[in-house]
């Protein structure tokens, strides 16, 4: 890996492309080297990872909207499919990513990297799915644009901090989106160089989508970064230039929107003939919800054996990292992170909710846990406003850390009761995390698989959908428009209401 300095220029300095971060990117990305088993592996999990969950969904408002939105552009062939429907249904690749995106984002159950910036790089698969399947590729071109759109979202997050000035962590992902449809296409680097410098300017948004009452837009907003990336790239290949540069100039996203113009960052990048190997370093939930809360969910279910009569818990206070406590903490300041009629989306955002309900239960379910009644439970909302968070340098400093075998998203708990009596405990990482007690591999994601969508399809499907996906870089074109889980389709509810394009 090679550190790449980024920085704002003044107009008449002429910043060379071949200086400017999306034509590194874009050069990283059409370096076309082998992609180790290991790599591959993993790419296979986190394909099985999204089926998971976007099955688990295809009821869920917001998927069936997004569905309904989708099959209102059909395609009579060279088109992708969608999540659940039958494979040779086919619609426009940018709204079959719309859809697909929506249901596997919508639960907030699929994979997770923390850095200077918060990410979900699977969300990038569903964009690259699309295109492969309308475009034709195989299973060896979808390998390697999910590889590369790993690789560009990875690095940014690591380096370029978004949530600190409020802007949405799409303006990491669109890029990264545009980025592995250019590698499954095979495209050149000046193409892919417009195409990411497009994604950029077209996908900067407030995290207000976050904050205060969290709406339906927050499963929406990954769907939305890959119908812009997709459109990018579709006018990149046509000949068509794109705003540039896009994060060094003079009135770019970094010197108006980010640092400014003082700014300078450090971008980790492959070097030439150098293994793309950033989704190594991603992980996956074992419980769905907001990923800063996977350690502390499994730390509530080893505490709850300490405690005979949860009523007589005086306080809990949990001290954790900066971005724990005010993302998803009391330093958030959000009253709505505090109301047991808050949306699904606000629960899985609120930590003293989170911790207080998997203590009381010992289990984490994705929608028994977040159930109306569940929330409203007077006991559960008397323990709930008991819970408090802290920020503390020892877990901010591990949250930073760029070793990723030290970087961890935990904390510690401590638990005061009536009597005076104090519990406490800490940990590190989620047991799932590649460094935790019990590390996500293959048999966890299929298992994960089959817990989500067991109650829906029958055994015929999952055997067929796992077998192709375990053969992925060997998948020809037409297994490639295969690659989806149907679902039966008396099973998939319609919309009520309906939208412009019905």
């Amino acid at each position: 890996m090679k550190l790449h300095e980024v920085k704002v220029y003044p107009s008449k300095a002429g910043l060379p492309k071949e200086d400017q971060l999306a034509y590194k990117l874009a050069k990283m990305v059409t370096d076309d080297v082998a992609i180790s088993p290991e790599v591959e592996d993993m790419v296979i999990n986190r394909i099985i990872d999204n089926a998971s969950v976007a099955i688990a969904s295809v009821n869920r408002t917001p998927v069936i909207n997004a569905r309904a939105q989708a099959t209102s552009h059909p395609r009579s062939n060279r088109g992708a499919n969608i999540f659940g429907m039958p494979s040779d249904f086919l619609v426009h690749a940018e709204w079959a990513a719309w859809a697909n995106c929506v249901a596997v984002r919508e639960l907030d159950y699929h994979d997770t990297f923390l850095a200077a910036d918060y990410s979900h790089p699977a969300d990038s698969i569903p964009a690259v799915l699309a295109v492969a399947q309308q475009m034709g590729k195989n299973g060896k071109d979808l390998l390697r644009g999910i590889v590369a759109a790993y690789e560009v979202h990875v690095n940014l997050v690591k380096a370029i901090c978004l949530h600190e000035h409020k802007i949405d962590h799409v303006a990491h992902l669109c890029p990264a989106q545009a980025a592995g449809v250019c590698a499954l296409l095979g495209l050149d680097t000046e193409t892919t160089y417009q195409a990411i410098q497009q994604a950029l300017h077209v996908s900067i948004s407030t995290r207000q989508s976050r904050k205060g009452e969290i709406s339906s837009w927050k499963a929406y907003v990954p769907a939305h970064g890959a119908k812009l990336a997709i459109e990018a790239v579709d006018r990149a290949m046509r000949g068509e230039k794109s705003p540039s540069p896009i994060y060094e100039g003079e009135d770019s996203v970094i010197a108006w929107i980010l640092d400014g113009p003082k700014a300078s960052y450090q971008i980790p990048l492959p070097e030439s003939d150098e293994e793309k190997r950033a989704i190594l370093e991603t992980y996956t939930k074992e419980h769905s919800a907001e990923y800063q809360s996977q350690a502390l969910i499994d730390l509530a279910f080893r505490m709850r054996g300490q405690i005979a009569d949860f009523s007589k818990i005086k306080s809990i206070l949990i001290e954790t990292s900066h971005h724990t406590h005010y993302v998803i903490g009391t330093g958030s300041n959000d009253p709505q992170k505090m109301d047991p009629n808050a949306s699904r989306e606000t629960l899985d955002h609120s930590i003293m909710y989170i911790f207080a309900v998997a203590l009381e239960d010992g289990f984490w379910h994705h929608e028994l846990s977040y159930a109306p009644e569940r929330a409203n439970r007077p006991e559960t909302v008397e323990l709930w406003h008991k819970v408090s968070t802290v920020e503390k340098e020892k877990w901010t400093q591990l949250y930073h850390d760029r070793d990723p075998d030290k970087k961890a998203f935990g904390g510690r708990v401590v638990i005061t009761m009536s009597d005076g009596t104090i519990i406490e405990d800490e940990l590190e990482r989620a047991n799932a995390h590649p460094a935790g007690a019990i590390p996500f591999v293959r048999a966890n994601y299929i298992k994960k698989f089959d817990t989500l969508t067991s109650p829906i399809i029958a055994s015929q499907e999952r055997d067929r959908f796992l077998d192709l996906v375990g053969r992925l870089s060997s998948l020809t074109p037409s297994e490639v428009l295969a690659l989806n889980v149907e679902v039966p389709q008396n099973y998939l509810m319609a919309g009520i209401q309906k939208g412009l394009f019905e």
